[in-house]
């Protein structure tokens, strides 16, 4: 099978070097690489390096947003945790630990926050008297509603230069990488 030329209209978008993007700081990195030791492969050093730097700037992006609530992203967690839980929107401390990958004692740090500010309600278990159980109050489900839209538009501002479906073709990439990287 021989490659179409860069200027045929069956080459694929992504092939044709007029619509390479610009080079970027991991190109001249891993071209220094090439340079000192041509014999490795640097394409995973390319592609976890602009995951890291991608998640840093949208996650440093996002604290900011979030901040505009009186939040942080670990607080956003938290009471987005208890909204996707349904009615009534309660979890106990080690339930919520678990799902967000919390020691308790980081978790009650988050906890004693967020009641402070009226967003959640710590009150006893009515199935175990020395358990408590932490609800989302309207006040924090309010509050969430709107922070989860604007974290959201920090995300879609992030992937405005790729259409539907490269958006869709990227994330069924990285679950499969995620996967794979997860079994090892």
């Amino acid at each position: 099978m021989t490659t179409p030329a860069p200027d045929s209209p069956d080459l694929p978008a992504a092939q044709d070097p007029a619509n390479a993007p610009d080079p970027d700081p991991l190109d001249r990195i891993t071209a220094q690489w090439n340079e000192v030791r041509p014999d490795l492969d640097t394409v995973p050093m390319a592609i976890f390096g602009r995951i890291y730097r991608i998640a840093r700037a949208v996650g440093d992006q996002m604290e900011k947003e979030y901040g505009r609530f009186g939040i942080s992203r670990g607080e956003f967690d938290v009471l987005a945790t208890l909204r996707r839980a349904g009615e009534p929107h309660t979890l106990s401390p080690r339930e919520l630990s678990s799902t967000l990958l919390l020691t308790t004692g980081g978790m009650t740090g988050r906890l004693d926050k967020l009641e402070r500010a009226g967003l959640v309600e710590r009150s006893p278990d009515p199935h175990d008297r020395r358990g408590l159980r932490v609800t989302l109050t309207e006040r924090g489900l309010a509050l969430l509603h709107e922070a989860v839209g604007a974290g959201l538009a920090v995300q879609k501002a992030a992937l405005g230069a790729m259409d539907d479906e490269q958006a869709a073709q990227l994330s069924d990439l990285l679950r499969q990488l995620l996967s794979s990287s997860e079994q090892h």
